[in-house]
């Protein structure tokens, strides 16, 4: 790592942008952002060479990687804690919580790159040193790192800033990877998952910039919002954790953060506040599904981008500042959904959103200005808000349940099933010898194919019911039990009414032609 992606770039950064060992920061290196009085966002040499300058500088701060991109750029990920090395293993070992900061899976929304990058600096010139007592942070400042080279001036259209261009939405491939976290067809969807089994952290904050509705709030924020994530997770996020860190934000900066949320876009839908979508293949609704906590960041697109990169960094230390204030409770929270089974119960497999009570949402205004280089229009936030009491849709439940079974069965020939499986780092097993076994089979009466394509594939949906039958297991069949800390992201991928599953996703195409039963079968729960 330090000799292809930290030594060869140290000289993009300025002399006076050194640290001196273990601590004295005289110069501390300033981002491309700031340097350029946020005219500019740091390009991924950018990114690199201020890592370079902060790798070991002090004893507690390392950076190494986690994976790749199309193009095969390395992914940096930064380690502040006290560890024996920038490690898995050493990292799990200190037995501390730990908290992951993903920036830039949009490129074009790059305020949290800039405001990962600024609070590693200042971490690393003494700020915060009481988090080490009890946290780890992980943090990758530019995930989508393809992306963020494909700088043009007409990316993400009518965002205030910055005026020199940002990256692009998708990755090289031209997918975009927050919706690639179930189908995993990119290497950064693959790096990202084996990342989250290997070094296992308990909270990720997902950071990005929303436009959407004039509204008055400086950032929106987002838990898993799959039906099926854990209680416990759900609830220390809504009654605790995001109102903590709301009403401290407000009563030291006086920014008003509140809970993502759009006014509907079609006719005839009921006036409300409604968030986005409770599909895992979301990244913070994937890591809700895989029992750890997941936050998403929006900050918003038509406040100026320094404000923008200001109110993402203040987020993410009162997030975190609340994670160490609270380590053995975000840690026993999520060792305690591990160990739960739920074998026998229903489960969520679609959902619609759930009409909540009825908030006050905080309306805004925009101004329209013209950008300096394109003459094209772009929007700056007013200091104005329009309160209005209105229905809150920010949650989902079930429109379509089934009952959970013991193990899922299925052929050893499903390689791409089985490839997918280890890639999410679902465990599974192969029987010895034949086993004759009492089984559900879902037969298919019906099935439809999205007309258009949708990120590389046409999302399938299957019709049918399940039926008990009695068959031979021959030697060498998997079994895929949900007994397993993974169990809710095992019946969301394998369940043949999944609506974000592989068979959803194609992967099951091939299996799936011509035959009256679905090729993956259930073991019921006795």
């Amino acid at each position: 790592m330090r000799r292809s992606l930290i030594l060869g770039t140290l000289l993009l950064l300025p002399p006076a942008g050194g640290l001196v060992a273990q601590g004295a920061v005289p110069a501390p290196p300033l981002t491309r952002a700031e340097r350029t009085d946020y005219r500019e966002t740091s390009s991924y040499a950018d990114v690199v060479g201020l890592l370079g300058v902060l790798d070991g500088a002090v004893s507690w701060l390392r950076v190494t990687s986690f994976g790749y991109s199309y193009e095969g750029r390395q992914l940096p990920l930064v380690v502040v804690g006290d560890v024996d090395a920038a490690t898995p293993e050493a990292v799990r070992a200190t037995g501390k919580t730990r908290v992951f900061v993903q920036a830039n899976i949009h490129a074009g929304e790059v305020c949290g790159k800039e405001a990962s990058l600024i609070l590693l600096r200042e971490l690393a010139q003494g700020a915060h040193p009481e988090w080490r007592d009890s946290l780890v942070l992980l943090i990758a400042p530019i995930y989508n790192a393809d992306g963020n080279e494909r700088v043009r001036l007409d990316n993400r259209p009518g965002q205030h800033g910055p005026v020199g261009g940002m990256g692009q939405r998708a990755n090289a491939q031209g997918l975009d990877l927050n919706r690639d976290h179930m189908k995993l067809d990119s290497p950064e969807a693959r790096s990202l998952a084996a990342f989250m089994t290997t070094w296992d952290p308990h909270v990720l904050l997902d950071l990005h910039t929303t436009n959407g509705t004039r509204r008055a709030y400086e950032l929106l924020y987002a838990p898993p919002l799959h039906p099926e994530t854990d209680p416990a997770i759900d609830r220390l996020l809504r009654s605790a954790w995001l109102p903590e860190v709301t009403e401290r934000i407000a009563e030291a900066d006086g920014w008003h953060f509140s809970y993502y949320g759009n006014l509907p876009y079609r006719r005839n839908v009921e006036r409300g506040w409604y968030t986005f979508d409770h599909r895992p293949r979301f990244n913070t609704n994937y890591i809700g599904l895989r029992n750890r906590f997941g936050i998403l960041s929006e900050a918003y697109a038509y406040a100026p981008f320094e404000l923008r990169v200001q109110a993402t960094r203040r987020f993410v230390e009162e997030v975190v500042d609340y994670a160490y204030r609270n380590a053995s409770t975000v840690r026993a929270v999520t060792e305690a959904a591990d160990a739960t089974t739920f074998a026998g119960s229903t489960f969520a497999v679609r959902a619609t959103f759930a009409r909540g009570d009825s908030v006050d949402i905080l309306l805004g205004e925009v101004a329209e200005e013209r950008h300096p280089y394109t003459g094209q229009p772009m929007y700056r936030r007013l200091d104005v808000m329009h309160p209005e009491r209105m229905p809150d849709f920010g949650s989902f439940a079930a429109t379509e349940t089934v009952t959970v079974p013991e193990t899922y069965v299925v052929p050893p020939e499903l390689s791409a099933v089985l490839e997918r499986l280890a890639a999410h780092g679902v465990v599974v097993e192969r029987s010895t010898s034949a086993q004759r076994r009492t089984l559900e089979r879902f037969r298919i009466d019906s099935t439809s194919v999205a007309e258009r394509e949708y990120q590389g594939r046409r999302e399938r949906a299957l019709f049918g019911r399940y039926e008990l039958v009695e068959d031979t297991l021959p030697a060498g069949t998997v079994l895929v039990s949900t007994a397993q800390p993974l169990g809710r992201l095992v019946v969301m991928l394998l369940e043949p009414r999944s609506d974000d599953g592989l068979a959803a996703w194609n992967v099951l195409d091939r299996a799936l032609d011509g035959v009256t039963y679905y090729p993956i079968q259930r073991v019921p729960t006795r």
